[in-house]
């Protein structure tokens, strides 16, 4: 079994953005902690995932510049409306 554990941070924030966690808190009747905490998940998740785009469209480039491979942005358009469709296309294929 793992346990998760966790360790006490300091954290200075200005006092109007506390005075807007604790108005906040007391709306949906939690904890400023607790709206502390979920801030800060949500913003490294959004952030994780900003980067990992990133990454792969680095990763793109870099492939691209290496082959030259690619699909035109019309091909990419005409996959892309047929998604859903009956008559669904598969996607294209590149090309140099």
């Amino acid at each position: 079994m793992t346990v998760v554990t966790s360790r006490p941070i300091a954290l200075k924030i200005d006092p109007s953005i506390s005075d807007r966690v604790k108005r906040l808190a007391n709306a949906r009747q939690r904890t400023p902690h607790w709206v502390m905490r979920e801030a800060i998940t949500q913003y490294v998740e959004r952030e994780e995932k900003r980067e990992m785009f990133r990454q792969d469209a680095m990763r793109a480039w870099s492939d691209y510049r290496e082959t030259g491979l690619h699909v035109t942005a019309q091909e990419a358009i005409d996959w892309l409306q047929t998604w859903g469709d009956d008559h669904e296309k598969p996607a294209p294929v590149c090309h140099a």
